[in-house]
């Protein structure tokens, strides 16, 4: 049984005339004439799946519908018992009459934004997107839509990111910086989508990269089902908590965030840490992480970002959530003259990317 929308009111355009196609209920986005949800929070009997960070894809649905990238991903995260449907982008399937397909968000190997059409309505639901072509994943492709679900992770204005190669010459001479002085460069990124970006960033150097166990597994699963990546990433080794400093020796490590205050790492001093995060562009947050050096590398859409994709859909209404919801709708409404709501989420608040 779906539960009652969280807010009942009615879009506020194409609904004089006819039903949302999606409404907001306590387990997400879901779609009553499909019957579907998409990134659902609770429970559900089918999930369209935008992407496998555990926010978006989460444990206990019946089925999921991901794109073919994103399926080996969820199967190591969620078990291989797990039932999966997979599409290809610009590729459709029919949903009880929605018709269904996917399309490049940018964010991280696999992912997607959903679009759905269903008697004449259009709405796209962007997932997790960045506009900025990574050399790794393909790149965002603006779907004309009459409304746009969108995040808004970094919807304020401050948040602007450098270009990829500014931000690769300054890492690479932090790296150099660091091993000059005897210590050990460790990256801490997200295992899945930071990790290949900075293996991406360092390819050219030569460096040999070792690998935190959760990051090697993630890697060894993209590179089985996609062989021709290793072609852009520097040689890899995992890297074990109980391994010896000098194995590290002008290297460089990537751990997760989740191992940033583990013991073994502190076995491995003197080294010197830098968080790569969109969190990272704030000097404060920066400091609140405790690290010896930041890299504001982000896989969202920065704010000047946001409103080029917003703008590209053509969308007579944007819906955003995750995030700076309101004040990115806001901006919409009042400087844009877009209609804009925000909707609630869990995961507005939440600082990892």
């Amino acid at each position: 049984m779906v539960e009652r929308p969280i807010r009942p009111e009615a879009s506020m355009l194409l609904t004089k005339h006819m039903e949302p196609l999606l409404v907001l209920t306590a387990q997400g986005l879901y779609c009553p004439e499909g019957d579907f949800f998409i990134d659902p929070w609770g429970k559900a009997d089918k999930a369209i799946i935008t992407h496998a960070h555990s926010d978006h894809a989460r444990a206990g649905h019946r089925s999921y519908l991901c794109h073919a990238d994103t399926a080996p991903l969820l199967k190591q995260r969620l078990g291989e018992h797990i039932q999966v449907e997979t599409l290809q982008y610009g590729e459709t399937v029919s949903v009880r009459g929605v018709q269904v397909s996917l399309h490049p968000a940018g964010h991280v190997i696999g992912s997607a934004q959903v679009r759905l059409s269903f008697r004449g309505q259009v709405w796209v639901v962007s997932g997790d997107y960045k506009v900025v072509d990574d050399g790794l994943t393909p790149a965002f492709e603006p779907v004309r839509c009459h409304v746009f679900v969108t995040e808004s992770t970094f919807g304020l204005p401050v948040y602007r990111w450098a270009p990829q190669e500014i931000l690769q010459q300054r890492l690479l001479a932090w790296i150099q910086e660091v091993h000059q002085q005897e210590q050990i460069p460790v990256l801490i990124g997200y295992s899945l989508g930071k990790a290949q970006r900075l293996l991406y960033l360092l390819k050219e150097t030569g460096l040999h990269c070792w690998l935190h166990p959760s990051i090697y597994a993630i890697h060894e699963t993209l590179i089985t089902h996609h062989p021709e990546l290793s072609q852009k990433f520097p040689p890899v080794h995992l890297f074990q908590p109980s391994g010896r400093r000098q194995e590290l020796q002008n290297s460089v490590l990537l751990i997760p965030p989740a191992a940033r205050e583990s013991q073994w790492l502190h076995r491995l001093e003197p080294c010197s840490t830098a968080y790569c995060s969109g969190w990272m562009q704030i000097r404060g947050h920066a400091r609140q992480r405790g690290a010896d050096a930041a890299f504001a590398l982000s896989d969202h859409a920065d704010w000047p970002g946001l409103l080029a994709a917003v703008e590209a859909t053509g969308a007579e209404e944007v819906w955003a959530t995750h995030g700076y919801a309101h004040t990115l709708a806001r901006y919409l409404r009042e400087e844009k003259q877009i209609p804009a709501r925000d909707l609630l989420s869990p995961f507005a608040e939440e600082m990892e990317e």
